[in-house]
């Protein structure tokens, strides 16, 4: 089952999310899917929150895929200050893409 993935984070920013990308695709940048390397995901949105700080909304495939990635994820928002970040996650009833 598909679940949703949302990550709010009210210190971080646009120049937070650009070095999260940078890292995790070896500086190339991030403008389709196949430019992260994990499988199963879907979608990806991210952007400004209202009042401050940086949203991430992901669908990945399964929690499983969600897992994969994590391993790589965390070290590096780890490394960048923010070893306790905790996203949302909820499963998806609909997914509809392109």
């Amino acid at each position: 089952m598909a679940v949703i993935v949302t990550f709010d984070v009210p210190e971080g920013g646009q120049d937070l999310y650009e070095a999260v990308v940078a890292r995790v695709t070896d500086g190339q940048g991030f403008t389709r899917l196949a430019d992260i390397p994990a499988a199963g995901l879907v979608a990806h949105l991210a952007g400004p929150l209202e009042g401050g700080g940086w949203r991430v909304t992901d669908v990945w495939e399964s929690a499983e895929a969600l897992e994969n990635w994590a391993k790589t994820l965390g070290p590096v928002l780890a490394d960048l200050g923010f070893a306790d970040l905790q996203p949302s996650i909820t499963p998806a009833h609909n997914v509809v893409v392109a």
